[in-house]
């Protein structure tokens, strides 16, 4: 495998002109995490699936917290602008176009900080239970890039109205939004898998 800033998973993409996915793994998580989740609702695509640097108790994430659901800002943007190099050393790596990034939780949020704070970095976004990353976001030009919010109704961790204004924010910012709201908790449910499934189809 390719050496590159972030330890991570690379499959080459088996469909042309599929858009490659770049998998981003909840708390806990490591590299291999959402492969099968990827495979499945982006049959094809080339996917690229880094491990967060950050460690929580010994848990893999992509930037620190203070507390559930309290971000430490600060570490948030220097880890979004990590994540950012990374994928531009592995497009030149590995000859990808820009990808859509696929995050749950943890991972969906630096996804949603990355879109906001490096716009050029992704092509759009699946973004699985993710809450707002930042209390000030940028000024930033999404340019009618398409993002899915998958959100739980009954979400322990992400409260209802931090989903919605996470959507507002995103679309304020000029991105294509689609916010499902599912009558689900925090961890990943089959119907996560088939509305993926059918976004990535539109692609």
């Amino acid at each position: 495998m390719t050496e590159l800033s972030f330890l991570h998973r690379f499959e080459p993409g088996t469909v042309p002109g599929r858009p490659p996915v770049l998998l981003l793994h909840g708390t806990g998580g490591d590299e291999t995490d959402l492969l099968p989740l990827g495979r499945a609702v982006a049959p094809g695509s080339a996917l690229l699936s880094p491990r967060g640097k950050v460690l929580e108790h010994g848990m893999p994430r992509f930037f620190r917290r203070l507390a559930e659901g309290v971000f430490d800002e600060a570490d948030l943007r220097h880890r979004a602008g990590e994540l950012a190099g990374f994928v531009a050393e592995a497009r030149a790596a590995y000859g990808l176009a820009a990808p859509i990034a696929l995050g749950f939780s943890n991972g969906a949020n630096i996804a949603a900080a990355t879109l906001l704070l490096h716009p050029a970095t992704l092509a759009g976004a699946v973004l699985i239970r993710a809450m707002v990353p930042l209390a000030e976001p940028p000024e930033a030009s999404l340019d009618d890039k398409p993002v899915l919010l998958l959100s739980g109704a009954v979400d322990p961790i992400v409260p209802q109205e931090n989903a919605v204004r996470l959507a507002v924010q995103l679309s304020d910012a000029g991105a294509a939004v689609e916010h499902r709201v599912l009558p689900v908790g925090h961890g990943l449910s089959r119907a996560d898998l088939t509305l993926a499934a059918q976004w990535f189809r539109q692609r």
